[in-house]
């Protein structure tokens, strides 16, 4: 049985605790590895070696940590179909999805291999009476990281990269359920040139979350995973002075207009409903088509394809998705489809039961279509994080509008048009933090900022593009004046008063 550690201070160490978790084959439903779950005095290990090699790191000129982002790029495309298959093996996603998830982390890597542009401060001259101001944005410290199953080499790279380039050092908690991805990364980090220490990676579960929470270190955490997680992780660090950025939950709509493309509207719901089974922040599970004969036609052209989705293990190149990551999340998308027939909703399409022939003990769900599904009804307001999607019935525009306005999440949202006035006013209006017109994963690319709204995010500032410059430095201002410029006597004003 394979057995998976930490990397910490440049090195694969065995985990200590005595804890591990399963890591299984999402297809087959089989244990393939054991992961330690770290103790805190392992965590606190991580944070020493951090602290340590910190301070070299950050004074190291800017130029030169984007060299190691550079090589790191180099080494992610080299690698690329090792990783895919690596990722596929503990997600189950499918290979060419496992490319896309590190495809979206490379490209925040590319980002920030502009960080001598990036983290540069301002200046003004003569801001009063011989007295010249200027800005420097230096690193937090010692930062951490907490990210979910679903992406795990993404997210990572999303938080590991801008925090290190700005020179800090840190932590980098993965989920326990793929943890080999990120160690990986880390091994790469390694081979571009980073000083050992800058990354480390602590697997484990809700007891080394509270020692990065609760270490007087680390001074800056992000958090990636459901809304009462991101609530806890956002409180908490908080109180224990460091600044945060959390991200939740999502419920993300898509409105289709009756002027769409209904052709192009379908597919785009067909990929964003369930590629990847579903188990994306991002992905859309709530169609709301505008009057009955645009409803009509869309679940008329949805339910046969849905009914013909490939789905399959990762080895299967053909499969447009695979299973879901766990045996819980299994029972759990099956107990909320159950639920919808009971609060009523029309269940056109039922993924319950499915096998698959050699592969009957993998958490295989299959394609799953509710019609006249209200917004009282539990599958609704709930994050499924499964290949379900349901269809809300609305009369106009204005209704249509209002679903994805009163939902608690604000993460992403998405309006299918060929009315140019119609899209505008739908982005100007609608309270969410990522909005796509005619774009059915609205996620931005790397110069840009990712970030939702109302439960979807806690803290000001989102991840990757120059928000995650800002998250990840301190703003120190400098106002001087030299010996030259200074009159004799006390003053009583501010300079920049005279």
């Amino acid at each position: 049985m394979r057995e998976i550690g930490h990397f910490i201070g440049g090195n694969h160490v065995a985990g200590t605790s005595g804890r591990t978790a399963d890591v299984f084959n999402p297809a087959t439903g089989e244990v393939q590895a054991k992961v330690s779950l770290a103790s805190v005095s392992e965590l606190r290990s991580a944070v020493e070696n951090a602290k340590a090699a910190q301070p070299q790191w950050a004074a190291t000129n800017p130029q030169r940590r984007a060299r190691v982002f550079f090589k790191f790029v180099e080494l992610l495309n080299k690698h690329m179909d090792e990783l895919a298959e690596l990722l596929s093996r503990e997600h189950g996603k499918t290979v060419e999805d496992s490319k896309g998830d590190i495809v979206r982390g490379l490209e925040v890597c590319e980002f920030v291999c502009g960080i001598p542009h990036l983290q540069k401060g301002e200046f003004t001259e003569g801001a009063g009476p011989a007295i010249d101001m200027y800005s420097m944005r230096q690193p937090v410290g010692v930062g951490a990281g907490i990210t979910p199953f679903n992406f795990p080499a993404m997210i990572p790279m999303w938080m590991f990269a801008p925090a290190i380039a700005c020179g800090n050092a840190f932590i980098l908690k993965p989920s326990e359920r793929d943890p080999s991805v990120p160690l990986r990364l880390a091994e790469l980090m390694i081979e571009a040139g980073l000083p050992a220490g800058i990354l480390n990676v602590v697997n484990g579960d809700k007891a080394a979350v509270d020692a990065i929470l609760t270490d007087p270190d680390i001074g800056a955490v992000t958090f990636v995973g459901s809304t009462p997680i991101a609530r806890y992780v956002y409180g908490t660090a908080a109180m224990n002075g460091k600044r945060a950025q959390c991200f939740g939950g999502a419920k993300n709509h898509m409105i289709i207009m009756p002027d769409a493309d209904m052709d192009q509207a379908v597919n785009a719901l067909m990929g964003a409903g369930y590629g990847s089974a579903g188990e994306r922040c991002m992905a859309i599970s709530v169609a709301v088509p505008v009057g009955e004969e645009t409803a009509n036609l869309l679940v008329e052209k949805l339910a046969p394809k849905i009914e013909s989705l490939r789905i399959g293990p990762y080895t299967d190149d053909k499969a447009d998705m695979g299973p879901v990551v766990t045996k819980e999340a299994h029972a759990r998308i099956n107990g909320l489809i159950d639920r919808g027939v009971e609060e009523g909703a029309k269940l056109v399409v039922d993924g319950r039961g499915f096998k698959l022939q050699g592969y009957e003990d993998g958490y295989f769900v299959g394609g799953t279509l509710f019609d006249h599904v209200t917004p009282e009804m539990d599958i609704y307001k709930t994050e499924i994080f499964g290949p379900v999607l349901s269809v809300v019935r609305a009369k106009n525009y204005e209704d249509a509008l209002a679903l994805p306005m009163k939902h608690e999440y604000g993460n992403g949202v998405a309006i299918y048009t060929r009315d140019g006035d119609a899209a505008r006013d739908f982005a100007s209006r609608v309270n969410i933090g990522m909005i796509g017109i005619n774009v059915p994963i609205p996620v931005p690319l790397a110069y840009h900022s990712f970030g939702g709204w109302k439960a979807s995010s806690f803290g000001d500032l989102n991840q990757h593009g120059t928000d995650s410059i800002k998250f990840w430095t301190k703003t120190k201002t400098i106002t001087a004046r030299w010996p030259s410029g200074i009159k004799d006597g006390a003053e009583f004003v501010m300079p920049t008063m005279k």
